[in-house]
C-alpha cells in the first residue's frame, strides 16, 4: 500500500507537509488541517433545481404591495418571460431570540433559527441547473474541476479506513450532471465521491456487490492479495499513475466496507424512538444514515432531495414547494437537535441550499398566463449554514426589496467555498493542486472567507 506516496511529486512544495500520505502510504489517511479548525465534518443538503429564496430564507413585504404590478427590476434576464410581482403564499415570522425571518414552509427547522446563518446574498453566474450545479458543487461551471467534497478529502483524509470519506445519497438516481458532481477530476480518483441510492432499504440494494455471492471473505482477502500484488508490479513499470493508485485504494475499500457498512447503514440498529423522530420516509431514513455516517468518521455527506430538479417550481410554487420543504423539514430538524444531543453540531459544518434561487415575479408560460411559478434567477439567492464554527441568529448580505439581485454584500459561491474551507482548518488560497502547468484550487482565483458568519 505504499503507492500513496508516488503523488507527492505532483503535490505543491510548500503544503507537502500536510497533504504527505499517512501510515501504511493511504493518500486517504488523516492529515493536519493549515490552522485550527472549527469544524471536522461537513453536510450538505443539496435542494437541487432552485429553491425559492423569497418563500423561504428571504423575506420580501415589497412584493405584497407591488402584487400584480411589474417591477422596475423585471428586465434582468431570466430564462423564461415572467410577468408581474408575485408574493409569496408563506407567511414569514421572526425566530427565536435572534428574531432571525424564516417562513412557515420550514417551520421546524425554524425553531433552530438561532443556530442558523443565512447568506441573503448569493448570486451565480448563469441561469441554467447543469453549469450552476457545477458552479455550487465544483467551483467552476465550464470547466471539468474537482467537487468540494474531492477538495476537502485531499486536503484532510478521512477518519475511517472502512467507508468512504466522501458520500453522496440521492434518492431515486443519481441527479442532473450524474457523478460529476462529486468527481475527484484531476485530483487522485481516491478522492472522488461515492454514490449511495438511499431509497432502498437492504443493504445488498443500497450499495451494490456488498457481499461476494461466490467467495467467502478469507477466499477474498487472498484474491486481492494477489491482485494487489500484480498492480504494483505494473505500476513499477509504469511510474506513478493517479489512476492505478485510486483502482488499488477503491478494491481494498471495497473489501474493507463489508463490516463496516453493514453496521453503519443498518436503520434496525436505531432505537425505535431515533428512527421515529427522523420519519420512516426516504429522507428521514437518509438524513438518519448521514447522522450514523458522519460519526463514523465519514468528512462529507451530501443528500440530495431526489433525481432530476425536485425544487424546480415553475409552476404551483405554493403546493410544489410546501410538499418539498414538508419532506425536508422535519428531518433536517431532527438532524441539528440530534447532532446536539451526541455531542457533534459544535463540530459539524451544515449547509443547506441549491445552485440558484427564482424570482419574484411570476413565470409565463408559452400562452402568456401564468402558471404561479417562479422562474430561475441566479441573479440573488439564499443559503444557510450552521454548525461548527457558525454564527446563528444572523443573515449576511441582502438582495434587493424584491428579491431579485445580490446587492448588499453580495457572495460568490467562491465567497461560500472559501468560507466552508476556512471552517475546516484550510485556507482555500493554499489548498492548491498541480495540473497542467498551473497551481489550480477549489476557488479559482477569487473568493473571501465570509467572516460575518463565522462565530
Amino acid at each position: 500500500m505504499g503507492l500513496g506516496a508516488m503523488s507527492l511529486g505532483l503535490l505543491d512544495a510548500s503544503l507537502a507537509p500536510a497533504r504527505a500520505a499517512g501510515p501504511g502510504g493511504s493518500p486517504l489517511a488523516g492529515r493536519a488541517p493549515h490552522f485550527r479548525p472549527r469544524a471536522r465534518r461537513v453536510v450538505h443538503f443539496f435542494l437541487n433545481g432552485g429553491p425559492s429564496h423569497v418563500d423561504t430564507f428571504d423575506p420580501k413585504p415589497a412584493l405584497a404591495r407591488h402584487a400584480g404590478r411589474v417591477l422596475p427590476a423585471g428586465n434582468l434576464r431570466t430564462e423564461r418571460k415572467t410577468g408581474a410581482a408575485f408574493p409569496s403564499p408563506f407567511a414569514f415570522r421572526r425566530r427565536g431570540q435572534s428574531g432571525l425571518e424564516i417562513s412557515d414552509a420550514f417551520e421546524r427547522t425554524a425553531t433552530h433559527a438561532d443556530d442558523i446563518a443565512v447568506i441573503r446574498s448569493m448570486h451565480a453566474q448563469v441561469p441554467n441547473h447543469e453549469p450552476s450545479l457545477m458552479l455550487m458543487n465544483c467551483g467552476d461551471n465550464v470547466q471539468v474541476r474537482p467537487s468540494f467534497g474531492a477538495w476537502t478529502l485531499y486536503g484532510l483524509g478521512t477518519e475511517n479506513a472502512n467507508l468512504p470519506g466522501f458520500v453522496a445519497l440521492c434518492p431515486g438516481g443519481m441527479p442532473i450532471k450524474d457523478a460529476e458532481n462529486w468527481q475527484s477530476a484531476f485530483l487522485p480518483g481516491v478522492f472522488q465521491g461515492t454514490f449511495v441510492d438511499p431509497q432502498h432499504r437492504e443493504l445488498s440494494k443500497l450499495i451494490e456487490h456488498i457481499r461476494s455471492p461466490h467467495a467467502a471473505t478469507s477466499v477474498q482477502r487472498r484474491q486481492l492479495d494477489l491482485l494487489h500484488e500484480l498492480n504494483a508490479a505494473h505500476a513499477a513499470a509504469r511510474g506513478n499513475d493517479p489512476r492505478l493508485e485510486a483502482r488499488i485504494e477503491s478494491f481494498e475499500l471495497a473489501f474493507r466496507m463489508q463490516l463496516e457498512a453493514t453496521d453503519a447503514f443498518d436503520l434496525s440498529r436505531e432505537p425505535a424512538h431515533v428512527r421515529a423522530a427522523y420519519g420512516d420516509t426516504v429522507h428521514g431514513r437518509q438524513t438518519l444514515i448521514a447522522r450514523r455516517l458522519l460519526e463514523r468518521g465519514v468528512r462529507v455527506v451530501q443528500l440530495w432531495h431526489g433525481a432530476g430538479q425536485p425544487w424546480d417550481h415553475h409552476d404551483n410554487i405554493e403546493g410544489n414547494l410546501r410538499k418539498h420543504a414538508g419532506e425536508i423539514d422535519g428531518p433536517m430538524a431532527t438532524f441539528i437537535a440530534d447532532l446536539k444531543q451526541r455531542g457533534l453540531f459544535e463540530d459539524t459544518l451544515i449547509l443547506c441550499g441549491g445552485e440558484f434561487g427564482r424570482t419574484p415575479t411570476v413565470e409565463l408560460g408559452d400562452s402568456g398566463k401564468s402558471k404561479l411559478g417562479r422562474d430561475h434567477n441566479h441573479y440573488g439567492f439564499s443559503v444557510w449554514l450552521a454548525g461548527g464554527g457558525v454564527r446563528g441568529g444572523t443573515a449576511h448580505g441582502a438582495t434587493d426589496e424584491f428579491g431579485f439581485k445580490a446587492e448588499v454584500h453580495p457572495t460568490s459561491v467562491h465567497d461560500l467555498h472559501a468560507t466552508m474551507l476556512h471552517l475546516l482548518g484550510l485556507d482555500h488560497e493554499r489548498l492548491t493542486f498541480r495540473h497542467a502547468g498551473r497551481d489550480f484550487r477549489l476557488t479559482d482565483v477569487s473568493g473571501e472567507v465570509v467572516r460575518a458568519v463565522l462565530a
